[in-house]
């Protein structure tokens, strides 16, 4: 029945993707012609994830260490195991950001069209595109606009693995910045919607927002890599215990 019922189920999911933005079309690319209306775009945004998570019958429970501060601008920094991780990311905030993934993702129809429009890319293959993300992202958070990053690089292939080494990008950002990061823990996106092809069930979503770690007085150099490894732990900790 699985085999039957699972190909169905990523149809599901890619029509939840795409009628949506095809119905709003028009209004979507009102909204990203300037960058000036981008916390239109994003609240339009999180409606759309909200349709994809409960139409997928995914219940999502959020749970915060604290609120995010209004107006504030957050790095925000998660694991990462599931398409779905860019919705459940865009409920968990309210306070707008920009995703910078993989270019590879701008391929898929309808929503690649506006993933290229709003967010940043990244292309593995090119040694220049790092520079050219570190020098969007500090443009797009001098607008005050948070940024939201995969510190792994991508979806291991091993299924076993808990969670990847984490690249340095995020933390080196956040220090250059002085802006504070929010780490994230996703505990069901893997388990909801995996990669791998046959697996994936409804069912709650669970998700993490661990208490805020400011930078100010934090030097790039000096704390980067403690940074970082602090950070990872306290993802990594949180699932394991989960």
């Amino acid at each position: 029945m699985r085999y039957i019922l699972m190909p169905l189920y990523r149809v599901w999911f890619y029509i939840l993707m795409g009628v949506p933005i095809i119905i709003m079309f028009p209004l979507l690319v009102l909204l990203t012609i300037s960058e000036k209306t981008y916390h239109l775009f994003f609240k339009v945004a999180r409606f759309w994830s909200a349709i994809i998570i409960y139409g997928m019958g995914f219940w999502p429970v959020i749970k915060r260490a604290q609120p995010m501060k209004k107006n504030q601008s957050y790095m925000l920094v998660a694991n990462h195991t599931s398409m779905t991780d860019i919705m459940m990311m865009l409920l968990i905030s309210k306070n707008p950001f920009v995703f910078v993934g993989k270019k590879e993702l701008s391929k898929i129809p309808v929503f690649g069209f506006f993933y290229k429009r709003t967010c940043i890319l990244v292309d593995r293959k090119n040694p220049r595109s790092r520079k050219e993300v570190f020098d969007r992202a500090r443009q797009r958070m001098q607008d005050g606009v948070g940024i939201c990053i995969f510190p792994e690089g991508g979806v291991s292939d091993d299924l076993n693995v808990v969670l990847d080494p984490f690249k340095d990008g995020a933390f080196r950002l956040a220090i250059e910045h002085q802006i504070p990061l929010l780490p994230v823990t996703l505990y069901d996106n893997k388990k909801r919607f995996p990669f791998h092809f046959w697996g994936g069930s409804p069912g709650i979503m669970r998700a993490e927002t661990h208490a805020p770690i400011e930078t100010v007085g934090m030097k790039v150099m000096e704390d980067k890599a403690r940074f970082r490894e602090s950070v990872r732990n306290i993802i990594l900790h949180s699932l394991e215990k989960a």
